[in-house]
């Protein structure tokens, strides 16, 4: 292991491995791992998740590069709110 590099264990869910909750070994450096799980306490994520999120907002910002931020953050808390039970008021 290269000094300042960490292994981050990602359990793999969907279908892009052969087999599901695959174990996979990430190589990611120190020092990110530092910021996420700043980024992570703040915003009361695990440090897997907060990764996660980096990843689907870098990945939706490269397939849409005319999209701003902004954007793309109301777009990931808008699925979120469509996964949500509709709230029953009494």
């Amino acid at each position: 292991m290269a000094l300042g590099m960490a292994f981050l264990v990602v359990l793999c869910t969907g279908t892009a491995t052969k087999e599901p909750n695959m174990p996979v070994n990430v190589e990611i450096s120190d020092a990110l791992v530092a910021e996420a799980k700043r980024h992570g306490q703040v915003f009361h994520r695990s440090l897997p998740k907060q990764i996660e999120y980096w990843s689907r907002i870098g990945k939706i910002a490269e397939e849409n590069p005319d999209l701003p931020y902004s954007m793309i953050k109301d777009i990931l808390l808008a699925r979120e709110e469509s996964e949500l039970e509709e709230y029953k008021f009494d």
